[in-house]
């Protein structure tokens, strides 16, 4: 007889754990509470403006690659991708640095600030490589469940190369003094979901990430990615039900046996049987919601203290205007670092003078609005679990964002803006549960690694497990993605006979 997966929540990592479940020969049905696919990376469509509702940046395509070629496809086979040139823009205060995508010409960027860095950049980009051959073929693909899982010859004689035990700003420092260098390098660990101290050099793979395999963006925005994950797994068997809520985990002695779904299409409220449950929801919001207390990993207690991901404000707006200059992505440095990073991770305080980050999909892509217009999105940094995210407040900040953006860039919208779209942390809790608000899960520090992650497994009920950024190996599309592919490796080695 086919044993029966059921999956709640369909964003990257219960994609593509549905995929690899059908793979095992299992018969998979998803469960999600929207009328479509994607979970966080949903997609908004609106007087003929297209938002990617999450994330933006395309890094790391050889992981997606992996993906499709383990079902005997092709990225290309669904959609197609171009290399950003600029990768990006970033403003400081007084300055506009344009990151191009050939490396010679990066080089010739960074001995242009500070002599003798270009040197310096290809020592700290061959160990960045290292890292991420190292990290990606023998870290990121576990588990997370024993140490003897590390137990890898490469890994110990690279043990002190790979920098585990030294923090991302002390080792850019090492290399770089000039202080735009130094936050041009540590600023992709903002993925991570923590400050360049409190990440290990570990992570500085996504420098090689960055400046190496390069920014991308799939013709049609992310979301394109969504959809060719759900048509690999609809040809593969599986059965997407939307709008369908979990309500309960249901157990017996142990045992995940189905689940409890409030279902508009289905019905009221039904009862889904069984052989094992993925929880690709997030993790918190499964075990305080979904389960009884005696059958949670994990108690309040210990949720609140481990250090989260920041939250963020977000706005989609459309303009009935073409800009003079338009840009894929800027990063807007222009005010305090320091300051705002402490207000987000160590004081958890609503920021004085934000960081901020404005992508344009319409500079590389027209069908993102209609013809004559722009489509933008504002993000705006925050701590999660701030009190307050109130309407007023988010229309305070835009104005103060939006300020800058034309002052910085020229760029006149103000009078030209048809469509403005605002969510925050509430949003992200009532839409997906998300613990305090939180939008990129758990923060990446040394001590929320590997091992240190809440488990992927329930350790009181036998074939109930979790994947997705707040468990291994941690956030990001490209992790979570791999998180699935763990989860539905385990789950078939433990239950398929």
């Amino acid at each position: 007889m086919q044993k029966k997966v059921i999956i709640i929540g369909s964003g990257f990592s219960g994609l593509s754990a549905a995929c690899y479940m059908a793979k095992h020969g299992w018969q998979v049905t998803v469960l999600e509470k929207h009328n479509q696919p994607g979970g966080r990376a949903r997609r908004i469509q609106q007087h003929g403006f297209t938002y990617d509702m999450g994330p933006s940046w395309y890094w790391m395509p050889d992981v997606m690659e992996r993906f499709f070629n383990n079902f005997g496809k092709k990225a290309s086979d669904y959609f197609s991708l171009e290399r950003l040139d600029p990768s990006y823009l970033v403003h400081f205060s007084n300055s506009t640095i344009s990151i191009p995508a050939n490396y010679e010409q990066l080089q010739q960027l960074f001995e242009s600030i500070e002599p003798g860095s270009a040197a310096q950049l290809n020592a700290f980009m061959s160990e960045a490589k290292y890292k991420y051959e190292v990290g990606i073929n023998k870290l990121v693909h576990k588990p997370g469940l024993s140490i003897v899982e590390f137990m890898d010859i490469d890994v110990f004689k690279g043990i002190f190369k790979l920098d585990i035990f030294t923090n991302m700003k002390s080792h850019v420092a090492k290399y770089f003094k000039n202080k735009q260098l130094q936050l041009l390098l540590e600023f992709p660990v903002i993925f991570l979901g923590a400050i360049a101290a409190n990440i290990p050099a570990l992570y500085s793979l996504m420098n090689y990430a960055d400046i190496k395999l390069g920014t991308w963006y799939p013709k049609g925005g992310m979301y394109c990615l969504v959809q060719a994950m759900e048509q690999l797994a609809v040809s593969l068997g599986v059965q997407f039900q939307y709008n369908a809520a979990v309500t309960t985990i249901t157990i017996n002695e142990g045992i995940a046996t189905g689940v409890i779904v409030n279902s508009t299409s289905l019905g009221d409220s039904i009862v889904m049987n069984a052989h094992a449950v993925i929880a690709s929801a997030d993790y918190n919001y499964v075990e305080q919601q979904l389960l009884q207390p005696q059958w949670r990993n994990y108690t309040e207690a210990y949720w609140n203290k481990q250090t989260m991901a920041p939250s963020c404000l977000l706005y989609y707006v459309g303009l009935n205007k073409r800009l003079d200059n338009p840009v894929h992505h800027q990063l807007f440095f222009d005010a305090d670092f320091d300051n705002h990073t402490q207000e987000i991770y160590t004081t958890k305080e609503w920021p004085t003078n934000p960081l901020f980050y404005v992508s344009n999909t319409t500079a590389t892509d027209s069908t993102q609005a209609p013809e004559g217009g722009e489509n933008l999105f504002f993000l705006i940094p925050i701590a999660a679990g701030l009190l307050g995210d109130t309407e007023e407040k988010r229309l305070q900040y835009f104005e103060q964002i939006l300020h800058r953006y034309e002052s910085i860039t020229g760029e006149s919208i103000r009078n030209h803006i048809v469509l403005n779209i605002n969510y925050g942390t509430t949003n992200f809790i009532s839409d997906y549960g998300a613990y305090k608000g939180n939008a990129y899960g758990l923060a990446n520090t040394l001590l929320q690694t590997a091992l240190l992650k809440p488990s992927c497994v329930n350790k009181k009920v036998s074939n109930l497990y979790y994947t997705g950024q707040l468990t291994v190996p941690g956030p990001g599309v490209p992790p979570s993605i791999i998180s699935g592919e763990l989860v539905a490796k385990l789950v078939n080695t433990r239950h398929s006979t």
